[in-house]
């Protein structure tokens, strides 16, 4: 299932680093390893356009994975 959320991007230091998308609610979304560099700016709006990873686990537990298939920068 496909989702759309807007939000600000954010590198968390939590072992070997993890990259968050923060929504306007928010809610935080952990973004899988492999997204588009130009998308991996903290502090950078995005519109992101992904679907949610229920069978992928990380270390940095931060939030639901989201996997990007598309964004939009704000």
């Amino acid at each position: 299932m496909s989702i759309t959320v807007t939000g600000t991007i954010q590198h968390r230091d939590i072992g070997t680093g993890a990259w968050a998308l923060v929504t306007n609610e928010g809610t935080t979304y952990e973004i899988l390893r492999g997204a588009d560099k130009s998308l991996l700016k903290s502090g950078q709006h995005a519109k992101v356009t992904g679907q949610i990873r229920k069978d992928v686990m990380t270390t940095a537990m931060i939030g639901p994975v989201l996997e990007v298939k598309s964004f939009e920068l704000m």
